[in-house]
């Protein structure tokens, strides 16, 4: 009778816990840290604008920047609500949000945003973008960067501009110091057309995988290694499992700041000059932070015990030779012009590669 009455108060605890917990599961992560200081429930204007990543990541924190300083440049007209951690849900699902207007922005990354804009893949081109000195090289370029961010006009979206989340590399379970080496690892990449077209010329046979399943693959040893930026690594802990990082820094890491087209027209023409110089001026700020956030993050590493690899300069030029294929493969994906699109060159890609000295 004694071990029944436990069983039972027991088992009403565990009902009794569940309920009370179970609520603030399913709440997911809290925005309290990040609270706006003023109240907005006075705008006029609203834009609920996503982000799969962490705010500590310093291009994704820009989105309460822009939040703060668009309502005081606004004069407390217009409120970003800013919801990063996925909050939304995936990149795909809420680009269709997006581009159908249930929400009015997205700060996208750049292996996902192909799925509406292929002339994004651009930047995930192997050693074409691949420092923050060609980015901003790029950005400079108010004809050829103003072409790059017209890739979704003919969805309806409309991009402003960029920050960062680092540098992509390698992160493995064992050392990668080698080709041989990287042949052996198991490899999960993105989801992203460009990306399995480098990697197959890397003769590589990776394993696509959404980002939300790589914790438990990389712990069972379903994959080994793990291309992405050594900031993104640390900040959700892979560096936890995979004890070593192999620098090969052939595309930045990117988030595209994009916007429904049909709800920017809706906004008085002082309000949109204001909302896109907010937007520009914001990103520049935080893509030189984001630059500084790299180094830091590599010294963090190191001495946390995570070791760190380069290739030997010598198959560093092979990847390189091999990475050119993919330029050749996804060029007419990159020159494709659109009705919408007020610059026509003949060959976009070729005029990018020529202005940032591309060397195959």
């Amino acid at each position: 009778m004694i071990t029944r009455k436990i069983c039972v108060t027991g088992l009403l605890f565990l009902v009794i816990f569940g309920l009370s917990i179970a609520p603030a599961l399913a709440a997911g992560p809290s925005l309290d840290a990040w609270k706006p200081a003023f109240d907005p429930s006075g705008a006029k204007y609203k834009c609920v604008i996503s982000n799969v990543s962490h705010p500590a990541i310093k291009g994704v924190y820009a989105g309460f920047a822009i939040r703060d300083e668009l309502w005081k440049r606004s004069n407390g007209q217009i409120y970003i609500d800013y919801k990063p951690f996925s909050m939304l849900g995936g990149e795909v699902e809420v680009l269709n949000q997006l581009q159908m207007g249930a929400i009015q922005g997205m700060s996208v990354s750049s292996v996902a945003s192909t799925n509406l804009g292929p002339r994004f893949g651009m930047v995930n081109l192997p050693f074409l973008v691949d420092s923050n000195e060609k980015l901003e090289k790029l950005i400079t370029n108010k004809k050829l960067f103003g072409h790059l961010m017209n890739a979704m006009d003919h969805q309806g979206i409309m991009a402003l501009d960029v920050t960062t989340y680092g540098s992509y590399g390698w992160a493995s379970t064992s050392p990668i110091k080698t080709m041989n080496d990287m042949n052996k690892a198991k490899f999960r990449i993105a989801e992203a057309a460009v990306n399995q077209l480098t990697y197959k010329q890397w003769g590589v046979n990776p394993v696509p995988m959404p980002w939300p399943d790589v914790p438990v693959a990389l712990k069972q040893g379903v994959i080994t290694a793990l291309d992405h930026t050594d900031l993104v690594c640390d900040l959700t802990k892979k560096f936890e499992v995979a004890k070593y990082f192999t620098e090969i820094n052939y595309a930045k890491g990117l988030f595209i700041w994009i916007f429904n087209k049909a709800w920017f027209n809706k906004l008085p023409a002082d309000l949109q000059t204001t909302f896109v110089q907010t937007v520009n001026d914001v990103c520049a700020d935080y893509r030189a932070q984001g630059a500084q956030q790299e180094l830091d993050v590599k010294v963090k590493i190191k001495e946390a015990g995570i070791q760190i690899f380069r290739l030997p300069d010598a198959e560093m030029d092979i990847l390189r030779e091999k990475g050119d294929a993919v330029h050749k493969q996804y060029a007419a994906e990159i020159n494709k012009l659109y009705k919408g699109d007020t610059y026509r060159p003949a060959n976009y890609l070729q005029e990018v590669q020529e202005f940032l000295e591309f060397k195959n």
